[in-house]
């Protein structure tokens, strides 16, 4: 058996080791293509870096990068540009398909990249920085990414008029105009239409100088996020962020309330985590965070003084401010109103939910305990020794003596108690073992 398992290790090593010497032939000389969906993250910092070590190692002609973004963070944004300025093979990045954009972090990285791209019918720009702080402070972060910008605009030869504007006033521009400024290179519709402009191009790469790009004929290898990476990247959306967060509240506040087997507790405190993975990676304002603390506050207030719902709604309410200052939306990052209404909603209703389950708990006699709430009560024998054993009895196993034989399993119905120990019968006369 241990020869076998090592023969199977063996395999499965060479067949892996084949697959992955496959793969790297397989993107010698090609394309590699990869999309950006959604906020620069360091998720998606992470994904390119690794796509473009791949075509390093591979000896990949071309990087193409299309991309749908509203922006996201600026540590991310500069990771990826320094990869892409780094990088010894050419990079494109293709604004598309129609419809799309890239806008704040999105308009830098596509000014880093060798050649810029967009298809018909998007924009670029918008990349005014978002910061908590106000005046000097914020002046220095609009001084310092405008010089950024035009540092990068002047080391591709385009038009940094365009970038610096849309750092200092937002500003944001068509395809056919970003074309028309020099703000970009080319436009092309598609993948094919952008590979087939791009056939003869040359570029000026660091460490080999200028190249020609040789892309009629090149295989397009196309380069997916990884499982995990995807899954990471799928929590770094302000949406679901918002309902991780609201509802892994509301689910604590449910345990503490109403204290039980921990299902509540451990499903929000899933939730959380989650939702601060979200927070780390999506651009926030602490007034956000504030008010959600504040609407946590009231949910608490209803499960141990509930009312009205005086503030069960407060905490509604506050969740509302919550999700409209949470994410900074001038990036484009930010809760929709369906799902902003949504939550707040049900968060609501949740913890009037909650204080009435806690105001029955709390009002209800104790069901174990004493002679006048147990006895009448109803069990099963989980241990027999003749008259004697353990019986449960509403969750608890209590000690127990009867007149009858006790058998495993045997119904029993509580008819004294004395101290710790019950005296039970059977609940039916044909499960007595007479002594």
């Amino acid at each position: 058996m241990l020869r076998r398992a090592l023969a199977m290790v063996v395999l499965v090593t060479t067949g892996l080791a084949v697959l992955a010497g496959s793969a790297a032939a397989q993107a010698d000389g090609a394309v590699l293509l990869t999309r950006v969906d959604g906020p620069i993250t360091p998720v998606v910092a992470d994904h390119l870096a690794d796509v473009l070590d791949q075509a390093a190692t591979s000896d990949a002609e071309l990087v193409v990068i299309g991309m749908d973004t509203p922006g996201g963070l600026d540590t991310a944004m500069r990771q990826i540009v320094q990869d892409i300025l780094a990088s010894p093979i050419p990079v494109v990045v293709h604004v598309g398909p129609p419809g799309s954009r890239a806008a704040s972090a999105g308009s830098v990285i596509t000014l880093a990249a060798h050649v810029a791209a967009m298809a018909p019918g998007t924009n670029i720009g918008a990349a005014t920085p978002i910061d908590l702080e106000a005046g000097q402070v914020l002046d220095k972060i609009v001084n310092d990414a405008a010089a950024y910008v035009e540092a990068l605009a002047d080391h591709r030869g385009r038009d940094p008029e365009f970038y610096v504007d849309t750092v200092r006033d937002g500003r944001s521009a068509a395809a056919d105009e970003a074309l028309e400024i020099g703000a970009i290179d080319l436009i092309a519709e598609d993948t094919d239409a952008l590979l087939a402009v791009l056939d003869g191009m040359t570029v000026d790469v660091r460490g080999r100088g200028v190249i020609r790009l040789d892309t009629a004929d090149a295989t397009v290898v196309t380069v997916e996020l990884s499982a995990t990476r995807a899954l990471l990247q799928r929590l770094a959306d302000p949406n679901l962020a918002f309902v991780l967060l609201s509802m892994g509240t509301l689910a604590i506040v449910y345990e503490v309330a109403n204290p039980g087997g921990g299902f509540g507790g451990a499903v929000g405190a899933v939730m959380l985590i989650m939702a601060f993975f979200s927070l780390s990676v999506l651009p926030v304002n602490v007034a956000g965070l504030l008010l959600i603390a504040l609407a946590a506050g009231f949910f608490i207030a209803e499960a141990f003084a509930p009312g009205f719902g005086a503030f069960a709604g407060g905490g509604a309410l506050s969740l509302v401010f919550a999700g409209l200052l949470l994410f900074q939306r001038p990036t484009g990052v930010g809760v929709s109103i369906g799902v902003l209404a949504a939550v707040a909603l049900a968060c609501g209703v949740g913890s009037l939910w909650v204080g009435y389950l806690a105001v029955k708990t709390r009002e209800a006699p104790p069901v174990i305990g004493t002679a006048g709430t147990i006895v009448g009560a109803t069990g099963v024998v989980k241990e027999a020794r003749g008259h004697r054993g353990q019986v449960l009895i509403e969750g608890a196993r209590w000690q127990a003596v009867s007149p009858a034989t006790l058998a495993a399993d045997m119904r029993v119905e509580v008819v004294d108690l004395d101290g710790l120990t019950v005296t039970v019968v059977p609940v039916t006369r044909d499960a007595v073992h007479p002594a």
